[in-house]
C-alpha cells in the first residue's frame, strides 16, 4: 500500500476486536502468513475483528486473489477486434456477428471433487452456468476438462464415475447441454484429480450486464437459496492449501448443489434484466457474500452496508463470520433501485425464487457488515475499505528453478524406437493396445450420460472434434444457419516435458479442431492448473507455460478473455504435470458445411496435411507399450500450424471435403482408426514416407490434419495445398471392412471397433 493511498473514514468509532495474540493464532488458522497479517492491521489500523479477519482471509487467499500468479497473467493480452469483456468480470464476452455476443470462461473446482466427487463436479458445473448468466446472457452449451490417476486403482474410478455422474446430474437438470470435453488417465494426477469446467452463453450485445454497484441508496438483494454452512473455507481450505492425510476432513467445506434451484435463478434472472430492474447482479461463488459484494462495491467506487441477519439462513446460530463466508450455491446478488424493488419481488414470487433486500449501497467507500441482533449502536461485527480489501492482496514473485528433471528427460535418445523392426501382426496388436488405452479410447460411455441435445441446437454430437451449437435465434421468430464451435484441449504430459512447448500444442490442438469443422479462432479462455507456487521448480514450469502461451496467443492474434488460476494440486508433496487447459470458441459461417472425422463414402481419396517427424517423445505409444514417458515433446511450428489450419478451414467451408480429423495421440494409425470406427468405413493406405514403421504409424508430429475428398474436388485441394506450401501426402482410400496400412497394420473394422468402443467401460466396471 503505498504512503498516499487514501483509505475511507470508518463507519464505526469502535468495534469489538480480538485479543491480539489470540488475532494472530487465528489469522494463521485461516491461511494468512504472519507478514499478511501485519498487512490486514495496517489496513485497517487496528486489530481486526474475527469476523474481519475471516473476510481478509478468504479475499487474500490464493483462489480469491491471484497473489503469486497476478504479475504472471499480464504476459496475456485481452485486445481484440471482437472482445466486448475481457478479463475482471464472472465472464469474458465477444461479439460474433450480427448483434450477438457470446459469454464464455473455464473454471476449476479441483480441490472439491477430489473430496467429494460428486458435489465437487456438480458445483463446478452450477458455477461455471452463474458466471455466464450473470452477464445477461442464456447458457446454451457445456464442456468438461477432465484428469484423474489410472483407473487400475479403486479410488480414481469411484473419482471418475463420481464427477462424469456429478456433471450429468446437474447439467441434465438444468437443460443446457454438455456437448463435448476431454479427459486423460495419468499416474500425476492420482492425489489431486482435475474438473475444469467451460460454459458458453449466448446473448444480444444490448444486453451485457455487469457487477458493478452503484447509485447510494440502492438496495442490496439476494436472491436464490438460503445460506448454510455448506462451503465454508472451500476457497482457502480446499483451493488454497495442499491436501495431506487430513483432506477427509474438510469435507464440510464441499459445496452442496441443487440444479433445479438454480434453473429457476436463471429464468428469473434473465427475466429482470431484460425488464431492466437491476443495476448491477453479480454470482455468489468462492468467498460466497463476501467476494461479490466487495467487488462489486469496488468496481463501482462505492461502500455497501449488509446485515446479516437479514440473510435467509437454512441453520441455526449461524455466526455474523459463517453467513459472510459462506459458499452455498444457486446465489445471487443484485443492486436493485428502491422504486423497482417490489416488482423483482414479484417477479421472484412467481418462480418460487427467495428474494430478500439484505443491505444497501452507501457513498462511505465502506464495506460495512453489521448483527442487527446485537445491541444498537453497537451492531457493527467488520468495517472495512471496499476497494482495499478487492484489491489490496499482496502481489507475490516467487523465485523459480529449472527442474532437473527437464534436461534429464529431454536429452534421452529415443533412436532406439526407430531402429525396432517389427512385424505387421506386432504393429497391428500394438493399435489395438493404443486404442484400448483410456487415453484414446471412445469416451462413449461418458457422454452417454449426458444429454447432449437439449435446447435442440446441438449440432455435432459429442466425440467430433470441435463442438458445434447454433446460433438460435428462438426469441426473434426462429434460427440461423450460423453456428459456434467450441473446444478444451491440454496434454499434460507434453507440459511435464516442457511447459513452454505443451502450452502452446494445447492452444494449437484446440484451434486445429476448430479448424476441422470450419471454424476460426475468435478468443480463449484457460484454466491454468499447477502445483504449489512457493515451490520455484513448481513456479518455473508455470512461468514458461503462461510465456508460451501467451507468445503463441500474440503470434495468431487470439485475445485471453477470462480465465481460473489452480494452485496447489499437490498431495503429500507430488504436484500434477503442468496442466494449462485451453477452451477456445470460434464461429461457423454455415453451419451445413461442418463436417466430421469420420469416412463419408467408399472411394474417397484420403490425404495426410502436414508432414510426419520422428517425434515420440511424451507420446502414448511410448508410454502404453513402454511405460515410459520421457524425451522431447513434438516441435511446433506456428507458422506451418496456421498454413495447415487455414487450408483445411477454408476447405470446410467452402464444402471441398467429406472429412477432416486433427491428428493427435497415437499418431496416424489411431486416427485412420477413428476415422474408419466412426463411419463405418475401412480404409487402404499406404504411408509412403520413408520413414521407420513405429514413427510413420505412430509419431505425434503437430500439425497434422487426415482429411477424405471424393474424386470432384481432389485436384481442387490439391491445387489449395500447392498455392498454400503446405506440405501433404495421398495416402491412400476409403473403402472395405479392413484398416489396411500397406505392410504395417492388418485389421478387421469388427475388431478396431469393438476395441475402441468397449474398452472405457470395461476399465471402469473392473472389480
Amino acid at each position: 500500500m503505498s504512503e498516499d493511498t487514501k483509505i475511507p473514514t470508518p463507519v464505526a468509532d469502535s468495534i469489538e476486536t480480538l485479543d491480539p495474540e489470540l488475532a494472530a493464532q487465528v489469522a494463521i488458522q485461516l491461511g494468512l502468513t504472519a507478514e499478511e497479517y501485519q498487512g490486514v492491521i495496517d489496513v485497517q489500523g487496528r486489530v481486526p475483528s474475527l469476523t474481519e479477519l475471516y473476510i481478509y482471509s478468504l479475499m487474500w487467499s490464493e483462489h480469491c486473489s491471484y497473489k503469486h500468479s497476478k504479475k504472471q497473467l499480464r504476459n496475456f493480452s485481452s485486445e481484440g477486434e471482437h472482445v466486448l469483456q475481457g478479463p475482471g468480470e464472472n465472464a469474458g464476452v465477444i461479439s460474433v456477428g450480427d448483434g450477438w455476443a457470446v459469454a464464455f470462461k473455464m473454471e476449476s473446482h479441483n480441490h472439491p471433487s477430489a473430496i467429494e466427487p460428486y458435489e465437487g463436479a456438480a458445483t463446478g458445473v452450477g458455477g461455471i452456468i452463474r458466471d455466464i448468466f450473470t452477464m445477461g446472457a442464456r447458457p446454451i452449451a457445456c464442456m468438461d476438462s477432465l484428469r484423474f490417476g489410472t483407473l487400475d486403482k479403486p479410488r480414481q474410478r469411484y473419482l471418475f464415475e463420481g464427477a462424469v455422474a456429478g456433471i450429468g446430474g446437474y447439467g441434465n437438470c438444468l437443460g443446457v447441454p454438455t456437448v463435448g470435453g476431454e479427459v486423460y488417465f495419468e499416474e500425476a494426477y492420482e492425489g489431486n484429480c482435475l474438473i475444469n469446467a467451460f460454459a458458453i452463453g449466448l446473448m444480444r450485445e444490448e444486453n451485457i450486464t455487469r457487477a458493478v454497484g452503484s447509485g447510494p441508496g440502492n438496495l442490496v438483494v439476494l436472491i436464490g437459496s438460503s445460506t448454510g454452512r455448506d462451503g465454508i473455507g472451500g476457497a482457502s481450505v480446499l483451493a488454497s492449501q495442499e491436501f495431506d492425510e487430513a483432506a477427509e476432513n474438510k469435507r464440510p467445506a464441499v459445496q452442496v448443489g441443487d440444479p433445479f434451484e438454480e434453473k429457476l435463478l436463471i429464468e428469473v434472472c434473465l427475466e429482470l434484466l431484460k425488464r431492466g430492474l437491476f443495476v448491477a447482479l453479480g454470482d455468489l461463488g468462492a468467498a460466497g457474500l463476501t467476494s461479490s459484494a466487495s467487488e462489486m462495491a469496488s468496481r463501482g467506487g462505492v461502500g455497501i452496508d449488509i446485515d446479516v441477519r437479514k440473510v435467509p439462513q437454512r441453520e441455526s446460530a449461524m455466526q455474523p463470520f459463517e453467513i459472510m463466508v459462506s459458499e452455498s450455491q444457486e446465489r445471487m446478488l443484485a443492486v436493485v433501485k428502491p422504486e423497482d424493488f417490489a416488482a423483482v419481488e414479484q417477479v421472484c414470487k412467481r418462480w418460487s425464487v427467495a428474494c430478500t433486500a439484505i443491505g444497501t449501497i452507501t457513498d462511505t467507500g465502506r464495506f460495512v457488515v453489521r448483527d442487527s441482533s446485537l445491541t444498537a449502536g453497537n451492531d457493527i461485527v467488520a468495517d472495512m475499505p471496499a476497494e482495499m480489501l478487492a484489491t489490496s492482496a499482496p502481489e507475490y514473485d516467487p523465485p523459480m528453478l529449472r527442474p532437473a528433471y527437464l534436461d534429464e528427460l529431454q536429452s534421452e535418445d529415443l533412436s532406439w524406437l526407430s531402429r525396432e523392426n517389427k512385424s505387421a501382426a506386432v504393429l497391428s496388436d500394438e493399435l489395438l493396445s493404443l486404442l484400448a488405452s483410456a487415453n484414446i479410447c471412445s469416451r462413449e460411455w461418458i457422454w452417454r450420460q449426458y444429454d447432449h441435445q437439449v435446447q435442440s441446437n446441438t449440432v455435432l454430437l459429442p466425440g467430433a472434434d470441435a463442438a458445434v451449437v447454433r446460433i438460435s435465434d428462438t426469441g426473434r421468430g426462429g434460427s440461423t444457419n450460423r453456428g459456434l464451435a467450441m473446444s478444451t484441449d491440454c496434454n499434460g504430459r507434453y507440459c511435464y516435458l516442457d511447459p513452454y512447448v505443451g502450452a502452446q500444442i494445447a492452444l494449437a490442438e484446440s484451434a486445429r479442431n476448430l479448424a476441422c469443422v470450419g471454424a476460426a479462432p475468435s478468443a480463449i479462455t484457460d484454466c491454468l492448473n499447477f502445483g504449489n507456487p512457493e515451490k520455484p521448480e513448481v513456479f518455473y514450469t508455470f512461468h514458461k507455460a503462461i510465456l508460451g502461451l501467451s507468445d503463441a496467443c500474440k503470434y495468431y492474434g487470439i485475445p485471453v478473455i477470462s480465465g481460473n488460476v489452480s494452485f496447489y494440486n499437490e498431495s503429500f508433496g507430488n504436484a500434477i504435470y503442468p496442466t494449462p487447459a485451453v477452451g477456445m470458441v470460434g464461429v461457423v459461417d454455415d453451419i451445413s458445411q461442418v463436417v466430421t472425422g469420420a469416412f463419408k463414402q467408399q472411394g474417397d481419396t484420403i490425404i495426410l496435411v502436414g508432414q510426419t517427424e520422428d517425434e515420440l517423445g511424451g507420446s502414448e505409444y511410448l508410454k502404453v507399450m513402454y511405460d515410459k514417458v520421457t524425451g522431447s515433446p513434438p516441435a511446433l511450428d506456428l507458422e506451418l500450424e496456421g498454413d495447415v489450419q487455414k487450408v483445411v478451414r477454408e476447405a470446410v467451408r467452402d464444402g471441398i471435403l467429406q472429412s477432416a480429423h486433427d491428428c493427435s495421440e497415437g499418431g496416424i494409425a489411431v486416427t485412420l482408426a477413428e476415422c474408419c470406427i466412426v463411419g463405418g468405413i475401412g480404409a487402404q493406405i499406404d504411408l509412403d514416407d520413408e520413414l521407420p514403421a513405429v514413427t510413420s504409424l505412430f509419431s505425434e508430429s503437430q500439425s497434422r490434419i487426415v482429411v477424405s475428398v471424393n474424386d470432384e474436388q481432389v485436384n481442387e485441394l490439391i491445387n489449395r495445398l500447392q498455392q498454400a506450401q503446405v506440405p501433404y501426402s495421398v495416402i491412400g482410400e476409403t473403402g472395405g471392412d479392413n484398416l489396411s496400412i500397406e505392410g504395417k497394420i492388418e485389421l478387421s473394422l469388427v475388431k478396431i471397433t469393438e476395441v475402441y468402443r468397449e474398452s472405457l467401460e470395461q476399465l471402469v466396471k473392473q472389480r
